[in-house]
């Protein structure tokens, strides 16, 4: 669903702008609680993850693909402020290296895909998750669900933009049934691969999933023939803390594996927003890339005439720059933290606790 350059005037595309650049320095004090010495190298994890996914267009209908868009799969991994900050990292890199969404749409594509899909995802699955049953399946249940519907939000939100400053003459009616209808369908992937990728680090560090926090599965005995819940345990002692290094490797590799390998067997039709806007005229006033000459664009090397060569080394080089990227910004997020937090302790001592500190 990446917009480019030409669909939507220029008054509305600085507008859209403002309100991811808002959205963003917001979220980059909201990350500041989210973000602890485990959890800052993983958020560039998912960021990185979540560029290689989007490189795997999946068939939904005759002619027509789509794509993670990743924002419910952020949030629930890493929480809702870091998550539009992994967004918009993917975002920023796919635009600047692989001329993939429009530079001047860039405020656009991430209001879209990295605000909306994150706000309502994460919103619908707290609410999930505070209905069902606090236990590791409900998380995934609540996590198909938000990432299902965050998909047709997002296409709504596209329409909602298009019908303010779109540059064609299409009747808005028309852009948002075919945009729904087409993006209901991608959501079931979307839903398919959060609700797998969510199982999958539950099941090996659910003290990582920040969507999994404070959820216990009960213990269950049979007693007469009727299951009841086992008496609560009493609290164990506080466990070291445990590194995230092994799922950060295997995170790594499986994102350069699908990048680098997996993405050759993708689909090659064009995505939903790409199929409707040739459907409808939307494009017809679309602009090239300001970056079509890079030497990524299109997820190709250039001057490499191998096609899987050249895919493969280009998606590569993409986890590798957003991972790095990503993971450079988490930290220094991070390292704010901890400087406030020192800054803040060292305010709150008293000039007896000075003394006394001297004093030893």
């Amino acid at each position: 669903m990446h917009v480019p350059d030409g669909f939507i005037n220029a008054p509305v595309s600085a507008a859209a702008g403002v309100v991811a650049a808002t959205a963003v320095a917001v979220s980059l004090r909201g990350a500041r609680r989210e973000l602890d010495q485990r959890t800052a190298p993983l958020a560039g994890l998912v960021a990185a993850f979540v560029f290689a996914v989007q490189m795997l267009n999946f068939p939904v209908a005759a002619g027509t693909s789509g794509h993670l868009l990743g924002g419910a799969l952020a949030a629930i991994l890493v929480g809702p402020w870091t998550g539009v900050l992994c967004i918009a990292v993917v975002l920023l890199m796919q635009g600047v290296l692989f001329a993939d969404g429009g530079l001047t749409a860039l405020g656009v594509n991430i209001t879209v895909m990295g605000v909306v899909t994150v706000v309502v995802a994460y919103a619908l699955f707290r609410g999930l998750v505070l209905l069902l049953p606090r236990t590791r399946a409900s998380v995934t249940v609540a996590s198909f669900v938000a990432a299902l519907v965050s998909v047709p939000a997002a296409a709504a939100a596209f329409t909602a933009i298009y019908a303010i400053g779109g540059t064609t003459d299409v009747p808005v009616p028309k852009v948002l049934t075919a945009m729904v209808g087409v993006h209901v369908l991608i959501g079931i992937g979307e839903a398919v691969i959060t609700t797998l990728t969510v199982g999958a680090v539950i099941a090996v560090r659910p003290d990582l999933v920040h969507g999994a926090r404070g959820l216990t599965a009960p213990l269950r005995l049979r007693v007469g023939g009727e299951l009841i819940d086992a008496p609560a345990p009493a609290p164990a002692p506080a466990a070291p803390a445990r590194s995230p290094k092994k799922l950060w490797a295997a995170g790594v590799v499986t994102a350069l594996v699908l990048a680098g390998f997996v993405s050759f067997y993708a689909s090659a039709s064009p995505d939903g927003l790409e199929k409707v806007a040739a459907d409808k005229g939307i494009d017809a006033k679309a602009e090239e890339h300001a970056t079509a000459d890079s030497p990524l664009a299109d997820y190709g090397v250039k001057g490499i005439e191998a096609p899987r060569l050249s895919g493969g080394l280009a998606g590569v080089i993409g986890v590798g720059a957003t991972l790095a990227v990503g993971t450079g910004a988490f930290w220094t997020v991070r390292r704010r933290r901890a400087h406030a937090e020192t800054g803040t302790h060292a305010e709150s001592r008293t000039p007896a606790d000075e003394t006394r500190t001297e004093a030893v």
